[in-house]
């Protein structure tokens, strides 16, 4: 195709009609799983007052040129704190389906605006939330796709299984060794005083992830307790879980943290690994910490990509065969 025409295409959608229809599907069999389930469907701000904190992701800022480019706030990376605010003012199970943002992220599966499905159940731990995650997408698939029984292993026994070595425990150097033994090239800057936490992401990304079967699902739970995030810690692990489709990473859930002392002081450990990384400085979400100092009931609460959902059923390859239009084409 010349350039001419491919410019002359580059206003039509990338994901076809059928496709299109089917995201409309998926999205009613959502609506109805939770309307069965008794979760009510809210709505909170995609334009936030806080970005967050996390190194591992960057807020895209929203200036104000009436004001010569004033910060007047941050698109949302997810709707999590919102959503816990309204759980501590008292709301029941609850949903959302809503658009998130994430800067520097565009790839086959990735693109920096994105539709996320995320939901709160009143308490449930992280094991019942990982069976409502798989009794939700069987439902949802059920009319174009079905799979096998879900397998659910820890963080240690996946590395075991595929690496043969301990994450919690083995030294750095050997973890990067095993990386290198199962085929995948590790970038230089991880030879020398790389962090555990990276070097874990990296086998997790290109080896772990990879060994995960493609006909079913894979809840992989008990992260490090230095990957918590927002979810409770018991001893040496976070009770936290992913769930994948092969290597396909859906949803991230937690049986979530209440303490919000112990809330405060992972936001400034987050804070002072940023500025340590020489990452954009960030003030810390003081409606979500007063929102649990008032008091979060005990929950669990998982995100899922719902593009990347659309993937699944599809059988597609890249997030722009479902999506209308990616960021190039917006």
């Amino acid at each position: 195709m010349t350039a001419g025409a491919a410019a002359e295409t580059e206003w039509r959608p990338t994901a076809d009609l059928a496709r299109l229809r089917l995201r409309a599907d998926l999205l009613a069999r959502i609506r109805t799983y939770f309307g069965a389930t008794g979760a009510l469907e809210v709505e909170t701000p995609a334009l936030v007052r806080a970005a967050v904190t996390d190194v591992h992701l960057e807020s895209l800022r929203v200036a104000d040129d009436a004001t010569r480019g004033a910060t007047v706030g941050y698109l949302q990376t997810s709707p999590e704190y919102a959503m816990k605010r309204l759980l501590c003012a008292g709301a029941p199970d609850i949903y959302q389906v809503c658009k998130v943002f994430r800067a520097g992220e565009r790839g086959g599966r990735h693109n920096p605006e994105f539709t996320m499905l995320e939901w709160y159940r009143h308490g449930l731990d992280h094991h019942a939330l990982m069976r409502d995650v798989e009794a939700l997408l069987r439902h949802v698939l059920a009319p174009v796709r079905t799979f096998a029984a879900s397998e659910s292993i820890t963080y240690c026994d996946a590395f075991q299984r595929r690496l043969g070595l301990d994450p919690l425990h083995a030294p750095v150097d050997a973890i990067v060794r095993a990386i290198e033994d199962a085929g995948t090239s590790v970038p230089e800057s991880m030879r020398a005083g790389a962090a555990r936490d990276d070097v874990l992401d990296l086998a997790m990304a290109t080896v772990v992830a990879e060994s995960f079967a493609n006909d079913r699902l894979t809840f992989l739970y008990d992260f490090p307790a230095s990957q918590a995030a927002l979810a409770q810690v018991r001893g040496e692990v976070a009770s936290r879980f992913e769930a994948f489709w092969g290597p396909l990473e859906l949803a991230n859930g937690f049986h979530e943290l209440s303490a919000a002392p112990e809330q405060a002081a992972r936001f400034d450990a987050d804070l002072a690994r940023r500025r340590e990384h020489g990452q954009p400085a960030r003030e810390v979400d003081h409606f979500f910490l007063d929102a649990l100092a008032s008091g979060l009931p005990p929950c669990a609460g998982v995100a899922l990509g719902f593009d990347r959902l659309v993937m699944v059923a599809a059988r597609a390859v890249r997030i722009d065969d479902v999506v209308a239009f990616p960021y190039e084409r917006a």
